[in-house]
């Protein structure tokens, strides 16, 4: 639905001013009286405009008594709200490029993403549960050149949250977010590499299996992959719809180098490790890339755009020199290591 309703409470002394500014960014919307010297404003707002919306009311009354703003999904509406040149807001507002109209019209607010992304980002014994159970199941996968099991456990989808939400913090400025993130998906590495390290030790595992193999090892359709998820997850996440798929690319990228990195490192080969390891942190790279980028493309306000456009540099030349090394590989013949008795 590409509306949302808006719940606004303020002071009686603040109907007039409030009123004033619903009208400009929205067509309808009613009034109601709550307990207490409030009033209530309830509004029906396009996708669109939330963002500017939620900005404004916020910079107006947002340190005043008694202020409240609450976003809830629609799921139905009628008549409906309709998308035209006739129902667009007034010029005054700065409208989005052609660029960010198209690529915003049902995204979600940051507010509300914020608040979707920020369970997920919590290190908590769940998360390190889930990612344990993951790395377990696509280890045991990889092992047997089991495809489908693999896959089966990317549905999982662990390290989702943490990716988008370093992809997020780092988009809006939000250096609290960031951080959570970061420790979450270190953490969580680490618990990947070694809870499959452990397995190891219990049993045998042969490198030459295709599934481990492939880990070892960084390619072009590897980084491909990564951008691609990242950008899907992005524009999933920002429209509210079912993660589980994504969550599956997303996951594929990142949980089985993990796993394999700890099997390999259990039975001696440390330069295949190595090779999972460096493959991680390549689809690490390219996934917040991505979702930066996605982003940005949607709209989402920067707090600094010199931060957020340092940020998106220093992971463009990462993987700019990831990509220089993965050629020169390949230009010398060298582009996985090499396996001990094949």
């Amino acid at each position: 639905m590409a509306a949302r309703l808006v719940e606004v409470i303020v002071p009686d002394a603040e109907v007039a001013d409030a009123k004033a500014l619903i009208e400009r960014h929205c067509r309808r919307f009613w009034r109601v009286s709550v307990p207490g010297p409030f009033e209530q404003f309830s509004c029906l707002v396009q996708s669109r405009y939330v963002e500017r919306f939620l900005e404004d009311i916020e910079k107006q009354f947002g340190n005043i008594e008694g202020f409240e703003a609450v976003v809830v999904e629609t799921e139905a509406l009628v008549p409906p709200l309709e998308e035209s040149r006739a129902t667009a807001l007034p010029i005054t507002l700065a409208p989005p490029s052609a660029l960010e109209a198209f690529f915003s019209r049902d995204r979600l607010s940051t507010d509300e993403l914020h608040d979707d992304i920020a369970p997920s980002v919590q290190l908590t014994p769940a998360f390190l549960a889930m990612v344990v159970l993951s790395a377990i199941i696509a280890a045991l996968g990889m092992r047997a050149g089991n495809t489908a099991v693999v896959i089966g456990a990317m549905v999982v989808a662990p390290l989702l949250g943490p990716s988008m939400g370093l992809a997020l913090g780092a988009t809006v400025g939000d250096g609290r977010l960031a951080r959570r993130a970061a420790v979450a998906l270190a953490a969580g590495a680490l618990a990947a590499v070694a809870v499959t390290f452990l397995l190891g030790l219990l049993i045998d595992v042969d490198p030459g299996v295709d599934e481990l193999r492939l880990r070892a090892s960084v390619k072009p359709s590897d980084v491909a992959l990564a951008l691609a998820s990242g950008t899907a997850g992005v524009l999933a996440f920002s429209r509210g719809r079912a993660l589980s798929l994504v969550g599956v690319m997303i996951a594929v990228a990142l949980v089985p180098p993990l796993a394999a990195a700890g099997l390999f490192l259990a039975h001696g080969h440390e330069t295949l490790a190595y090779g999972a390891l460096y493959l991680f942190v390549t689809n690490l790279v390219a996934v917040n890339l991505a979702g930066i980028a996605s982003f940005l493309a949607q709209g989402l306000p920067p707090k600094s755009w010199r931060m957020t456009g340092g940020i998106l540099a220093v992971w463009a030349l990462v993987l700019l020199l990831f990509l220089a090394a993965i050629s020169g590989r390949a230009l010398f013949g060298i582009a996985a290591p090499a396996l001990p008795y094949l």
